[in-house]
């Protein structure tokens, strides 16, 4: 008997650090990413990044153990193919390329540099692993530790893409200006002036989390006034009372509030009263990109 090929995907991004294993499977003409293992390993380079310029001493350290570690447990799962790809603050930082190449010396695994229009190619190719039409106009938003894409896209393909510097280990750090959010305001102008109207997509780890606390069942829109309950309830307590009554990791506590200030302010720009949480990511991209190109 014959088994789904495995894939892996690195992601290294300015809060965390993934690990997914996953296998592609096609059932009946729907093909889905079917998550064997993830890991996550809350390193968070952009508090160094957006603060000194540089990855301290201490965080390479913890990176270079933390890729090594990622690589057994690839090769313990026999993967067929891998990629490892870094976003905002490893794009930012000046000893970047000086990591990426003893990352590369240590383990034998490049690390690619991505832009934000290519991180949003990949997370939304996943769409097609979803119960989403592919006819309808999407504001795509997708909010990290150090910045925010948002894109455009209409009937599957990609009309225009845009980074802001406003993400939520930014916003902690208190190293968003006001004129990354006029640059914001100036640019959703476009997207309220357009004669489209748009659904809104949101990827990443904060805005799950609050879909899990919508208790929505799954691709179930979260309405704009639940989102807002909801962040202004987490944002009247302290990070340790949220992580205990949210039931929250210390490294999600904090992040949450900022994420959702960040989701609130695009979604009421817009006028979008709610928003499509289907629970993908840059790493199920990178498994669905591997795979298809395997089978292309």
């Amino acid at each position: 008997m014959n088994f789904p090929d495995r894939y892996a995907a690195i992601d290294i991004g300015s809060n965390g650090m993934r690990l997914l294993i996953a296998k592609v499977v096609e059932i009946n003409g729907v093909t889905s990413v079917q998550k064997l293992s993830l890991v996550r390993v809350p390193i968070r380079l952009g508090e160094d990044v957006f603060n000194e310029g540089i990855i301290s001493e201490q965080k390479k350290n913890q990176f270079v153990k933390t890729i090594k570690a990622y690589k057994l447990l690839m090769e313990i799962y026999q993967v067929k193919d891998f990629r490892a790809v870094a976003t905002s603050a490893m794009r930012e930082a000046r000893n970047g390329n000086e990591i990426a190449n003893l990352i590369k010396k240590e383990t034998d695994i490049d690390i690619s540099l991505i832009d934000g229009k290519m991180e949003a190619d990949l997370i939304f190719s996943t769409i097609y692993t979803q119960n989403i039409s592919k006819n309808d106009s999407y504001l795509f938003i997708d909010v990290g530790g150090g910045s925010t894409e948002i894109t455009i896209f209409n009937k599957g393909k990609r009309v225009e893409s845009k980074s802001f510097k406003i993400g939520t280990v930014r916003l902690l750090q208190d190293k968003v200006e006001e004129q990354n959010w006029q640059e914001l305001d100036t640019w959703l102008n476009n997207v309220v002036n357009s004669d489209k109207d748009f659904k809104a997509i949101g990827t990443g780890g904060n805005i799950n989390r609050y879909f899990k606390l919508s208790r929505n069942e799954y691709l179930q829109p979260v309405k704009f006034d639940v989102l807002q309950n909801l962040y202004s309830d987490l944002s009247s307590l302290t990070k340790e009372e949220r992580a205990e009554k949210y039931r929250l990791r210390y490294d999600r506590a904090d992040v949450i509030v900022p994420a959702g200030k960040i989701y609130l302010t695009i979604l009421e720009k817009c006028g979008i009263d709610e928003i499509i949480v289907p629970k993908i990511g840059l790493s199920d991209g990178i498994v669905y990109y591997l795979y298809k190109r395997d089978n292309s």
